[in-house]
């Protein structure tokens, strides 16, 4: 238990407390304890599980009050930074979709830790991408090549990071959103790009 918790005027009070009836100890452990409106039933338990020992029966409740503190991995998505992001795309035609992504939490990642797919249209063959252990406040890129489905319309798409050894999912959705059109330009745009690019920061797979 963290002492630091306690009032020291709570820890006076019932060091020079020395009665060992029951039904006064009960009472006593209910008084010093009054902010946490223990019952009675409440009190008894936590006395009779420490021998009635007034002071072990303190520290067990604020034992039992304190809660678990569990460090999940956190994830914050920054900006959706597709090449042609809201362009419509033709049916069965291959695209990429792409985003800033950062450790929003105070832990680092653990090893292991890739974008999964969990719901929604499921737009070509790839499911999951790996994705590098970050540390406190550290940004990436993140992509992953999909296609197109074969029917015009709109299609949405649901991913998250996810701890591959435990399937712990974490973080904010992504969510992939896209206009199936024969007049799409979105795959031109991403073509004319790569070609006007001689190398890619992105962590992809598939």
């Amino acid at each position: 238990m963290n002492m630091d918790n306690v009032d020291h005027h709570l820890l006076h009070q019932f060091s020079c407390l020395g009665t060992t009836d029951r039904d006064d100890l009960v009472k006593q452990l209910q008084k010093l304890l009054a902010g946490s409106q223990l019952n009675e039933t409440t009190a008894e338990f936590f006395l009779d599980m420490n021998n009635w020992n007034l002071q072990a029966a303190i520290c067990s409740y604020f034992d039992f009050e304190s809660p678990v503190q569990h460090n999940f991995p956190c994830m914050m998505l920054i900006s959706d930074s597709t090449i042609g992001e809201g362009e419509s795309i033709p049916p069965l035609t291959n695209f990429r979709k792409s985003w800033h992504i950062q450790n929003s939490g105070r832990e680092a990642w653990p090893d292991g830790v890739c974008l999964q797919y969990i719901g929604g249209v499921q737009m070509g063959e790839c499911t999951k991408i790996p994705v590098p252990s970050l540390g406190p406040g550290e940004i990436t890129e993140v992509s992953v090549d999909l296609q197109s489905p074969p029917h015009c319309g709109t299609f949405q798409s649901k991913w998250r990071m996810m701890v591959k050894s435990t399937e712990i999912l974490f973080g904010d959705i992504i969510w992939i959103t896209i206009t199936v059109s024969e007049s799409g330009t979105l795959a031109i745009t991403q073509q004319l790009h790569q070609l006007s690019t001689s190398s890619s920061n992105d962590t992809r797979m598939c």
